[in-house]
């Protein structure tokens, strides 16, 4: 008599084979007025490269929305303005939370913004490299703090901050750190004529490729 056990496996085995030899299904259809998938890249051009039917082309309107970056030379700088006691308010209602209320950071989480002033600058990094890198003594560009705080921040909701609450955080932050008087504004005109302490402590990145690194 078989046993039971011996059965079962002979019985799923027999199945097993069934499926193997059983011929694939043909694939879908696609819905009238549609286009096929292309997932082999079959009638893609060579210069395009594969085709996976994954994804649609960026309309107008969403590349716009995040093409918003600032360069060194002001160039993307939005229309508006903002002044140093309207940063005050804002950088205490959206930033403080986590860069402390002045701005002098919390642990090793959140980074200082304010801290030595521009006139310790480098010198006071050769007597202690530990010194916290802000923004009066290390940043380049007042435009960087711009689009970065437009960009980035706050952590929370990033992207959220108007252009003129985002002129009035970079003025706020400027007059803490004793770069700009604490009754500036600013606007785009104002940002770039800015000179920052530490703008002439940078060599421009001019490489165009091969083995030169400065």
């Amino acid at each position: 008599m078989r046993r039971p056990d011996v059965l079962v496996v002979a019985v799923l085995a027999a199945a097993s084979l069934l499926a193997c030899n059983r011929p694939a299904p043909e694939p879908a259809a696609p819905p009238a007025g549609a286009e096929a998938p292309n997932f082999a890249g079959t009638n893609a051009s060579a210069s395009e490269g594969p085709r996976y039917g994954l994804g649609r082309p960026a309309a107008p309107a969403q590349i716009v929305a995040v093409d918003i970056d600032v360069g060194a030379s002001g160039e993307g700088l939005p229309a508006g303005h903002g002044s140093v006691a309207d940063g005050a308010g804002l950088f205490k209602a959206k930033c403080s939370m986590c860069h402390g209320p002045k701005g002098e950071g919390m642990g090793n989480v959140y980074p200082a913004l304010v801290g030595l002033s521009p006139a310790q600058g480098f010198q006071a990094f050769a007597r202690d490299p530990a010194l916290p890198r802000t923004i009066g003594n290390y940043w380049s560009h007042g435009s960087t703090l711009y689009d970065y705080v437009r960009r980035a921040m706050p952590l929370t909701a990033p992207g959220s901050l108007t252009n003129d609450e985002v002129y009035a955080l970079a003025a706020w932050l400027l007059a803490e750190n004793e770069v700009i008087p604490r009754d500036a504004t600013l606007d785009s005109a104002a940002l770039m004529a800015v000179k920052m302490p530490a703008r002439d402590r940078f060599v421009p990145d001019d490489r165009r490729g091969g083995p030169a690194v400065k």
